[in-house]
């Protein structure tokens, strides 16, 4: 079981805390990568706006902020 600290003594958690626990670390990993994927997106519409090449339509989005 996984410890928590309350009023600075040390308890178990219950599973439904265990559980949300995870759920919030994973939608944290995801929120993560999310924000990842569009300064990577932003970055490759960058690169090709100064090199001239054609940008997707997914970046064009990006960069007129939608």
């Amino acid at each position: 079981m996984t410890k928590k600290i309350v009023n600075n003594i040390e308890m178990d958690m219950t599973a439904k805390e265990e559980a949300q626990k995870n759920t919030d670390a994973e939608n944290f990993q995801k929120d993560l990568n999310e924000r990842q994927a569009q300064i990577d997106l932003k970055v490759s519409a960058k690169t090709k706006l100064m090199n001239g090449e054609t940008l997707t339509e997914e970046e064009a989005n990006v960069m007129v902020g939608l």
